[in-house]
């Protein structure tokens, strides 16, 4: 493929992950309140929130335990064994540049997350909006746990827009199947934050997947966080995995 048809394809790229991204938030930004997303959440919250009234303990406990600020380990241990499954498969030179994408990781779920913070969208989570009309189950209550089951700003959800620039990076740098196993992981560890009443459904796979997908195309899919890896990889030092 020709230069001239990879640059043409990367700009359609960018500009359909960034027309996502502003559906997206345009989408949230007219219907959290009513209409379209707003059902699609209620229904989710309450859908789960019923198995949270002490008589399901298993399944009550263990969403406790899972939204204890602690678990958070947990998830990041999840991506840290999938990353070195990788990182283990590549030689010395490889393995270099792998330790500067982990770092640009961190870099870019700090600059995201601030950035999020200009998005004129701003919600308690369902826990705090439906207990003002109606009775609902609180897992703090129900257990004594110090578990996060209610924020008083939801939007975005920033665990999983942490866990999703992980999928986006394994996506960009090492292949499908990379992306399907972290996907996995956004799954199963943003989970528990929706089930809890925590964040809405919407938090996490409206606001998040846009504001990552917004950031994330310019960077990935231009040359900037190669020309950045490349740049830091010169300047670390030479004992780190030296080539052969």
């Amino acid at each position: 493929m020709s230069n001239d048809n990879v640059l043409t394809k990367r700009i359609r790229q960018i500009l359909l992950w960034n027309i996502l991204a502003v559906v997206l938030l345009v989408s949230q930004y007219y219907t959290y309140r009513q209409g379209f997303w707003f059902n699609i959440d209620a229904a989710i919250f309450h859908f789960f929130n019923q198995f949270l009234d002490g008589s399901h303990q298993i399944f009550l406990y263990l969403i406790a335990i899972t939204n204890h600020r602690s678990f958070d380990i947990v998830s990041f241990l999840a991506m840290a064994l999938l990353y070195y499954t990788y990182f283990r498969q590549q030689n010395n030179e490889c393995k270099r540049k792998m330790i500067i994408i982990g770092l640009m990781m961190l870099i870019i779920a700090v600059v995201i997350k601030q950035w999020g913070r200009f998005i004129p969208i701003a919600h308690e989570s369902p826990t705090l909006y439906f207990e003002q009309f109606e009775h609902i189950n609180r897992i703090s209550k129900l257990t004594h746990f110090g578990t996060k089951d209610a924020a008083s700003d939801s939007f975005p959800g920033d665990h999983g827009m942490m866990l999703m620039i992980f999928a986006a990076f394994m996506w960009r740098y090492f292949g499908v199947k990379a992306f399907i196993q972290a996907s996995i992981i956004v799954v199963i560890f943003s989970a528990p934050r929706i089930i809890a009443g925590a964040h809405w459904f919407t938090d996490v796979y409206v606001g998040s997947l846009a504001i990552t997908s917004f950031v994330l195309s310019w960077f990935l899919l231009t040359p900037a966080c190669d020309t950045i890896v490349n740049l830091l990889l010169r300047l670390m030092p030479k004992r780190f995995f030296k080539s052969p």
